[in-house]
């Protein structure tokens, strides 16, 4: 087989050739053998040098014919539209109309000159749609115009630093929930964090699940477009004022409630059968209503904003539920809707001036409502993972169908545009996890291990644009996850698009491994002391990791277990120095809320833009959430809840004492 042919086909379908590990230093170099794996993946077939010449061949006829791409994403101000080949149409007559996202209409017409550039007026940022004829031909595109970055936390935060709360939300025990964190526990979160000055609270993805055995995972989600209704209120639904039969459920149910509050870990199946066979009851009262009433009014408006895309995900569900009606599944995503935007509102007249900060997940699960609703946007045929590291030596594989990215584009970003604005809705800021799947993705073909797989490139230009258009419309904040196998082009490429990089205490080191001073960490960053994926500060302190690692099977011998617990203790001895250096920690100060407050202290002082608080750590929390790449028998990740009630550790003076400063009114000051 030629290898030029197989190299410039897989080139054409974003394949990169190489890639640095994350040490920086080696290359991986791509292999013939994945190339093919990954096209076969992407419906191409590469299997012979005539089968990719074929494959590049038609590739060109169809670029000569097509007048417009489908789509294009251009900044603000004067951008001409440039029609492909223009050496086929050149002088050809043309008429022009331009549908602005407004509602207003734009036409002109001439002959297309030898460069194949039409001038333009500036357009205003938003969507629009050019249509454009050439003799008997055709062509229509989305034109997205994108202001150049996304909001700026000094342009939302008068110039203060932002130190928020993190959190997962499932994890939340309280004395009224139905055994899970749900919104009303936020709102009340939302109203304590202001009360002690913070900018937002920030929570676990809300993606919808199944909430079953093995899919419980916020990050491996059947659709990241809706949310689970697993962290409804249902005491909260207007409609329980209406239902005596759902009154009458929950009154029956108080004992299993109670059971379901008392566990020490989050009960997902019994929880979701518990609060559907009332929402079931509420959503009968619903229809109900008069359909002129106020709320019916709100949802209709709901479905009309949010189809098609809420259609197909609740007929999904439908399939997979038929014993519920569909109407069921849009009500509760409109309830949903309704009872997050009330934690917004109350979390602004708490004070927090960003509100609710939102995460978006790097994929979806591989049978899922979106792999099911956009069958020609994902490959089924390969996942994404991560490359060989320090953490794993084979590499990732999360399982998670890769988006194709040239289908992505062919439908004009439909796809993407709803997931950011869905995302967005009622937030003030969002984590993009995995941003660096923006720029790239690596993708492990099936049948291959994560050592032979690859690089698939992604229009990072256009999807940070759409990013910017939709964080400018809602005000927003954009932080990008790009920790672990960065390339060094992605974090200046995210910081000129105005999106805050992920900073993490644990990995902020020199090349000695010594903590780096507060001084030294980045400005336009998100800082933390971990993430869901590391040890809580507990857990780093009494190397609780290391033994959950040892008895799992991700460290393989009581030796390596040895030499990693006496690692741990260097790094600690380190830690201490550095707070001890910086006079946040005293000689003696050894009091757990001590040592986790001067941590706190000690990220408030980094020049980062904003600061985020982890609640486990401020509670004292020493198991993890997740243990990465461990089955659920081994360790139930995204089970565990929170040791205290939302009742009784909001008048904890640990845990005041455990706050930046130790004061309220003192946060992001």
């Amino acid at each position: 087989m030629s290898a030029s042919a197989l190299s410039r086909l897989a080139e054409q379908a974003g394949i990169l050739p190489e890639y640095l590990d994350q040490s920086g230093t080696e290359t991986r170099i791509t292999s013939d053998r994945t190339r093919i794996a990954i096209l076969r993946a992407l419906g191409i077939d590469a299997s012979s040098e005539a089968a990719c010449e074929a494959e590049l061949a038609r590739r060109a006829e169809q670029e000569r014919k097509t007048p417009l791409a489908p789509v294009a994403v251009v900044p603000e101000g004067a951008t001409p539209l440039l029609v492909s080949s223009p050496d086929i149409f050149r002088d050809v007559p043309y008429e022009l109309v331009l549908a602005l996202e407004s509602g207003e209409t734009r036409t002109s017409s001439g002959r297309l000159r030898a460069d194949g550039a039409i001038a333009l007026a500036s357009l205003p940022a938003g969507y629009h749609t050019l249509k454009l004829r050439l003799r008997d031909r055709e062509a229509e595109q989305l034109r997205i115009v994108a202001p150049a970055r996304c909001v700026h936390p000094s342009e939302v935060l008068a110039g203060k630093r932002g130190v928020g709360i993190t959190l997962q939300l499932y994890s939340v025990a309280s004395e009224r929930n139905q055994g899970i964190g749900d919104f009303t526990d936020l709102a009340t979160i939302a109203r304590w964090a202001g009360e002690r000055g913070a900018s937002f609270v920030g929570v676990n993805p809300l993606h919808a699940l199944r909430n079953i055995a093995g899919e419980i995972s916020p990050y491996s989600p059947i659709t990241r477009l809706f949310k689970n209704p697993i962290y409804l209120d249902v005491e909260a639904i207007p409609e329980l004022r209406e239902s005596e039969r759902a009154r009458a459920l929950l009154r029956s149910s108080r004992e299993e409630i109670a059971q379901l509050r008392a566990t020490d870990r989050v009960q997902y199946e019994r929880v979701q059968a518990l609060k559907m066979s009332i929402l079931a009851e509420l959503h009968r009262a619903f229809e109900r209503l008069p359909e002129g009433s106020q709320r019916w009014r709100a949802y209709r408006a709901f479905v009309a904003e949010q189809d098609p895309e809420l259609t197909a995900f609740v007929s999904f569900q439908a399939r997979a539920n038929p014993e519920l009606p569909v109407d069921l599944h849009r009500y509760l995503q409109f309830e949903i809707d309704r009872q997050l935007a009330f934690v917004a509102e109350k979390a602004r007249a708490a004070g927090l001036r960003l509100g609710i900060y939102q995460d978006l997940a790097i994929g979806s699960a591989k049978v899922g409502s979106d792999t099911w609703a956009f069958p020609d946007l994902f490959v089924t045929g390969a996942s994404i993972g991560a490359p060989p590291d320090g953490y794993s030596k084979d590499g990732q594989n999360w399982g998670l169908p890769p988006i194709d990215p040239g289908a992505l584009r062919a439908g004009r970003y439909r796809y993407f545009i709803r997931l950011v604005k869905n995302a967005l809705r009622h937030a003030g800021a969002l984590r993009i996890d995995h941003a660096v799947g923006l720029f790239r993705q690596f993708w492990i073909p099936e049948g291959l291990s994560g050592k032979e797989g690859a690089y698939v490139r992604f229009p990072a230009d256009d999807l940070l644009g759409i990013l910017a258009l939709e964080s400018r419309r809602q005000g927003a904040i954009v932080v990008g996850e790009d920790l672990g196998t960065v390339p060094a082009e992605v974090p200046s490429a995210l910081h000129a698009r105005g999106v805050l990089s992920s900073r993490v205490l644990y990995f902020e080191r020199d090349a000695n491994g010594r903590f780096l001073r507060a001084s030294e960490y980045e400005r336009d960053s998100l800082t933390t002391a971990n993430t869901h994926d590391m040890p809580t500060l507990e857990g780093f302190f009494r190397g609780r990791d290391i033994d959950i690692k040892r008895e799992v099977g991700l460290i393989a011998s009581d030796e390596d277990a040895k030499r990693a617990r006496e690692e741990r203790r260097r790094e600690k001895r380190e830690l201490f120095r550095r707070l001890s250096n910086e006079g946040l920690l005293q000689p003696g100060d050894s009091d757990d809320s001590q040592v986790r407050a001067a941590v706190h202290a000690f990220l408030e002082r980094t020049p980062a833009s904003l600061v985020g608080i982890a609640l486990d750590d401020l509670l004292g929390e020493e198991e993890p959430v997740n243990v990465p790449g461990v089955t659920p028998e081994k360790f139930e990740s995204w089970t565990r809840k929170l040791h205290q009630p939302v009742e009784q550790w909001t008048c904890d003076d640990d845990v005041e004492g455990a706050l930046p400063l130790s004061g309220a009114r003192r946060l992001g000051e």
